[in-house]
């Protein structure tokens, strides 16, 4: 995911988390909110409660980022997504079925183009 796509700084994830509006799974959360820009703009959250070890985390970091990577988003968002009990020990099928039940259910989510 480049750069200009992420949410990097503390003050965009505090935007996000207190102008958004959320929409929960039983494997991720995913907080949303216009962000007045051209490109859709992604954050990752996994908390240390889920997992002790960074390297469980970071790979869970990476599965939803490839997840979320693949979704026709529409543009001009700030999208935080966080996991929950269960998304570490989740299959990446899973994961990628979450995240995109959840995007749909928050109508994030491109129309299909009408044949």
């Amino acid at each position: 995911m480049e750069r200009a796509a992420r949410l990097r700084k503390g003050t965009e994830f505090d935007n996000a988390y207190s102008k958004g509006i959320v929409v929960g799974g039983p494997l991720l959360v995913v907080r949303h909110s216009p962000n007045g820009l051209n490109t859709t703009r992604w954050g990752f959250a996994i908390g240390k409660r889920l997992a002790k070890h960074a390297t469980d985390r970071n790979r869970t970091k990476r599965r939803v980022r490839a997840c979320a990577e693949q979704l026709p988003v529409i543009l001009g968002i700030d999208i935080i997504v966080t996991a929950r009990n269960g998304a570490i020990e989740a299959h990446y099928v899973d994961l990628c079925r979450a995240l995109e039940r959840t995007m749909r259910r928050a109508h994030l989510l491109q129309a299909p183009p009408e044949a």
